[in-house]
């Protein structure tokens, strides 16, 4: 089984029989100049194939395509082992192309074409590729793949199939089909290496010799197809592409003996099919090729030279009638269409070119083209001679008067144009072209300064000209007039560039001057200069200023006179920035500023003003007017109050807008207060009335400095407003005494808020008072907590507030028990409306019913308040053990003598062990006086003591029993020794001290001591000798003698000296340290 190949082409598809038959020589070619030759390489060597291209007659690269085969383009092959290359010659205006096979292969064997083509030309050449084999053999390789760029190989799973005797057992006219199906690059190849293998022929019963399985014959020629029977009884049909043959003229089947013969005659491109005869069953078939051969010239064109407007007719003759030809002039096809000069006809095989008016631009080479070569000749078209009669004449014409142009020439009938200084003249309303006969006539009515120079006619097709020159003289002219300028007067903003162009007038050209005042402006100027060109003159001013305001004079001067002009410049500018704005008055939101006009208005008037402001602190200015302010004052609103604002002006003309000013004295909106709320009359006297009021509702950023009181006798216009006494000074409390009024007088009174942006609107009372004192019986206003009894502890502060009524004010007394107070122990302060009573540390004598007296005349009230301070209480008086059990102690106690002053709420009966002596709690909260202690230990000996216990806490001693229980098994009696108890008391005595500490603030800290001492201390923490008393700040333990303070985060203020001290019956101790608090 063969491989299947890669695909170039198909091939020709020829016979295998006319493989070998000489190819007729093609037609000379039109671009090449060197074709491609055949060539012969071995499997793995390289070979070069060049054609060379001529471009002196083209104006581009021609366009150059290789093929394989019939279709294939050979371009998209390029890669490892095919390379395609162009190169050009700039001194031989040649161009080269190549086409590199590299490492050849036994498939890349056949026959391959070049074409190119530029424009409308085109021409290709063919030529065969022989790959010889190596003596290892030839293998079947994949162009296809190798032409192309590497790729990653993938698993080809499509099964091989054996194409040799797929060929081998097809009908010719399936080739191309075989070839193109399974990738068959070289059909040529496989067609000649098939003739060459000896063929097992089949013996045909119907067939003797069948058909050839391709055969090839030129256009218009004629072929016989013979197949020879083996039973001449048969009856035979032909068949073209699967149709019947009948018999025709063109189609004709002749007999001879065991032949059958048909003839085709007069061979055309149609006739290029698949042909099959069928003997009975039997068929044979093959494929007829039809070889086009090129048009030749037969007869080429001949030279011709005539002169203009005559007729031209260029003749050539062909090999072919309807033969498709090309004329070309100069290289470029010569357009036939319905408006073309160019008329082309064909008679038989004689085609033709006419040109009925020839001109000279016919002048030229012209060919034919047929694609079997080409023929070309020169025509020359001439002038015919020209003769002047009258020649033009030079004139000299004043502006405005007519002009007249005459000449003549023969011949007559020839059309000429007119040229003024080398531009073509065309007619118009003003200017007429006469043209009668031999006679050229150019007519102008009023002629104009543009009218004046060399004129000149020339006859269209000669080379010869008629001249003349026309001066014109007019004396010089300023046209200020068409610069529309009012008053003459030119507006220029200040800074731009100006160029002031004036048209002027003059023949010859008159000499220009420009002044300003007697300042001659000269074309050297650096900013300012004049210059003059052609019909007008200008001024320029680089950069214009303020100063180059003012008149400018212009003189000119010719040989016709002298004419003089003025123009005025005004230069303008942005106005200058007014001075700084002033703000008078300020409210709460909004302000009112004022400014003056800028000292300059920049040559424009001002048309208003823009408004700026910011906070002081801000960079950020915000405009607050979009449209222009004509006036010089504004209220700039919607401003935040307490904020410090500034503020500032643009100035605007018609030019522009000026600098900002500068900003004014910082300013800071302000609003009053509303006014007092609720002015009630609080008390009145013989000479006195007290007035009270609430604060405004809305204060604002300025705050509140305080209260003005004004009132006046009503009836009294000369002490209308008058103010309190005194006049200087603000009441910042909400309540006033006017003092000093007469007694039976009636007064008006109003109170104003004030603060830093003024008084407020007055409160006023709506009547009058009568300075009349009012008798209100007294009544006293005991607080809900003050209703029962007033419980404090021993040692804290003592502040009650009883308020009572009463007009005027009252007598108030004080009683304990019904004895008086000594101000010694309690301090009282009365006032108009209440009465307060302080005892700075509470003790147990404080306690006791206090009786509040209010008197006003001979009215009076009466409360009374009980006033309890409570202590820790006593230990109980006395405990016993009244029996001993098993596990069990039964203990008896008496309440405490001294309860506290307060109702004792339970008891805490704690035990020891006599060899440790550390105390246990059994039970809290106990109410009872008699108990049962179980679960005791056996053979342990136990002391009992009982803490007190009321709504202070526990008392500070407890009660212990003087005898201990010792807890024995049942049954045995032991009788135990009496010995003395050892007195183990002893004073205080501190076995560790404190030590100087640092601490870091915010991280708790601990000071520790240990202290020895029984009875057991009571142990007091100060700070800088003051004692330390529920502070939540602070934290003490005291467990087996060790003392321990704790300061939870303390602060810098934290630091300073620690004092512990350590007290009992028998005495006291203190140690010392320093704190120090380190920041973090």
């Amino acid at each position: 089984m063969g491989r299947k190949d890669s695909v170039w082409s198909l091939g020709e598809g020829q016979a295998p029989e006319e493989l070998d038959k000489p190819i007729d020589t093609p037609p000379l070619s039109i671009l090449l100049i060197e074709k491609p030759q055949s060539g012969t390489v071995a499997v793995g060597g390289d070979i070069t194939f060049v054609a060379k291209v001529e471009a002196k007659d083209l104006l581009r690269k021609p366009t150059i395509k290789w093929f394989k085969g019939k279709w294939m383009d050979l371009a998209s092959k390029t890669g490892k082992h095919l390379q395609l290359k162009e190169t050009f010659d700039r001194f031989t205006k040649i161009h080269t192309f190549e086409m590199h096979i590299i490492k050849a292969k036994e498939n890349y064997a056949g026959n391959y074409r070049c074409e190119v083509t530029y424009k409308d030309k085109f021409d290709s050449c063919s030529f065969d590729l022989e790959v010889k084999e190596t003596e290892q053999g030839s293998q079947n390789i994949d162009i296809r793949s190798a032409f192309k760029r590497r790729e990653p190989k993938q698993q080809d799973d499509t099964p091989e199939v054996d194409v040799w005797e797929i060929l081998k057992n097809a009908r010719p006219d399936e080739y191309e089909k075989i070839a193109f199906m399974y990738g068959i690059t070289d059909l040529r190849g496989l067609l000649r290496r098939m003739k060459k293998i000896p063929k097992e022929e089949k013996k045909s019963e119907a067939f003797a010799k069948k058909l050839e399985p391709a055969y090839q014959v030129d256009k218009g020629g004629k072929i016989r197809l013979v197949v020879d029977l083996a039973d001449p009884t048969v009856e035979l049909k032909w068949y073209k592409n699967g149709q019947e043959i009948r018999p025709t003229p063109k189609y004709i089947f002749e007999h001879k003996g065991t032949q059958r013969i048909m003839v085709i005659n007069n061979c055309t491109v149609n006739d290029d099919a698949a042909y099959s005869v069928a003997a009975g069953d039997e068929k044979c078939s093959t494929e007829l090729f039809v070889k086009e051969l090129p048009i030749k010239i037969v007869k080429g064109i001949e030279p011709v030279k005539t002169t203009v407007n005559e007729r031209i007719e260029l003749e050539c003759e062909v090999s072919e009638e309807g033969a498709q030809v090309k004329w070309m002039k100069n290289g470029v096809e010569v357009p036939t269409g319905v408006r073309s000069r160019y008329r082309v006809k064909c008679e038989g095989t004689k085609h033709y070119l006419v040109i009925d008016d020839a001109s000279r631009e016919d002048t030229g080479t012209y060919s034919i083209m047929a694609t079997g070569g080409t023929s070309e000749a020169h025509i020359q078209v001439d002038l015919k001679p020209l003769k002047i009669y009258q020649d033009l004449q030079d004139m000299t014409v004043l502006l405005g008067q007519p002009l007249k142009l005459h000449c003549e020439i023969y011949p007559g009938n020839v059309p000429g144009r007119w040229y003024r200084n080398g531009q073509l003249i065309q007619p118009n309303d003003r200017l007429n072209i006469i043209h009668r006969n031999k006679v050229h006539r150019l007519e102008i009515e009023t002629t104009s300064l543009h009218d004046a120079g060399d004129y000149t006619f020339v006859p269209e097709g000669y080379s010869q000209s008629l001249s003349a020159k026309i001066h014109i003289i007019d004396p010089p002219r300023v046209h200020l007039d068409s610069l529309n300028f009012p008053d003459n007067t030119v507006t220029i903003v200040a800074g731009n560039k100006l160029r002031l162009e004036i048209p002027i007038s003059g023949e010859p050209a008159p000499r220009v001057v420009w002044m300003k005042g007697e300042r001659v402006i000269l074309e050297s100027g650096h900013r300012v200069r004049a210059e003059t060109y052609g019909d007008q003159t200008s001024l320029t001013i680089e950069v214009t200023e303020r100063e180059d305001s003012g008149n400018y004079k212009i003189v000119l001067q010719n040989e016709a006179g002298e004419a003089t002009a003025s123009v005025k410049i005004k230069v303008v500018d942005i106005p200058d920035p007014p001075e700084a704005p002033l703000v008078p008055v300020v409210g709460g939101d909004w302000c009112s500023m004022s400014w003056e006009p800028p000292k300059y208005d920049g040559g424009s008037p001002i048309l208003g003003y823009f408004v700026e402001r910011k906070k002081k602190q801000s960079s950020r200015w915000m405009r607050l007017n979009f449209d222009l302010i004509k006036e010089t004052t504004f209220e700039p609103k919607k401003m935040i109050e307490g904020v410090p604002y500034e503020v500032r002006i643009f100035a605007v003309n018609a030019i522009g807008v000026s600098k900002p000013s500068e900003p004014s004295k910082a300013f800071i909106p302000l609003a009053v207060t509303s006014e007092p709320t609720m002015l009630v009359v609080d008390d009145i006297t013989d000479n006195t009335v007290t007035v009270k009021w609430r604060p405004p509702e809305t204060i604002g950023a300025a705050g509140l400095d305080g209260y003005l009181v004004e009132y006046c006798i009503e009836g009294s216009e000369s002490s209308s407003n008058q103010l309190r006494p005194p006049q200087t000074e603000l009441t910042e409390k909400t309540k006033y005494t006017i003092t000093g009024l007469t007694p039976g007088c009636k007064i008006l009174v109003r109170v104003k808020a004030i603060n830093a942006a003024g008084a407020s609107a007055p409160r006023t009372l709506q009547h009058s008072i009568l300075v009349k004192e009012v008798i209100e019986p007294p009544k006293i206003r005991v607080p809900r907590h003050l209703k029962q009894t007033y419980t404090r502890r021993v040692g804290e502060a003592v502040n009650l507030v009883v308020p009572f009524l009463g007009k005027p004010r009252p007598k108030v007394m004080w009683l304990k028990d019904g004895k008086p107070i000594e101000p010694s122990h309690v301090s009282i302060r009365n006032t108009d409306c209440d009465s307060i009573i302080f005892i700075r540390k509470a003790e147990r004598s404080h306690s006791g019913k206090y009786e509040m007296t209010v008197q006003v005349e001979n009215h009076m009230d009466t409360a009374i308040i009980d006033i309890q301070i409570v202590d820790l209480p006593g230990p109980p008086q006395c405990v016993t053990i009244e029996d001993v059990w098993g596990g069990n102690v039964a203990l008896v106690w008496t309440p405490p003598k001294d309860n506290g002053n307060a109702p004792i709420t339970g008891y805490t009966i704690q035990k020891a062990d006599k060899k440790t002596m550390e105390w246990y709690t059994c039970i809290e909260h106990y109410h009872r006086t008699c108990i049962t202690i179980t679960e005791l230990v056996v053979g342990n000996e136990y002391f009992f003591r009982i803490f007190s216990e009321n709504m202070c806490g526990l008392s500070e001693t407890a009660t212990q029993t003087k005898k201990s229980a010792l807890i024995v098994k049942e049954g045995l009696q032991l009788k135990m020794p009496e010995y003395n108890d050892h007195d183990f008391k002893e004073a205080p005595k501190f076995t560790q001290p404190l030590i100087n500490t640092f601490a870091i603030a915010g991280y708790n800290t601990t000071l520790n001591c240990s202290v020895r001492a029984n009875p057991r201390p009571k142990v007091i923490w100060m700070k800088n000798k003051i004692v330390i008393v529920d502070d939540p700040r602070y934290r003490m333990f005291s467990n087996q003698g060790v003392c321990t303070l704790e300061i939870r985060k303390p602060s810098p203020y934290d630091g300073g000296l620690y004092t512990c001290k350590a007290i009992n019956d028998l005495g006291e101790a203190q140690v010392d340290c320093k704190l120090e608090v380190k920041g973090q």
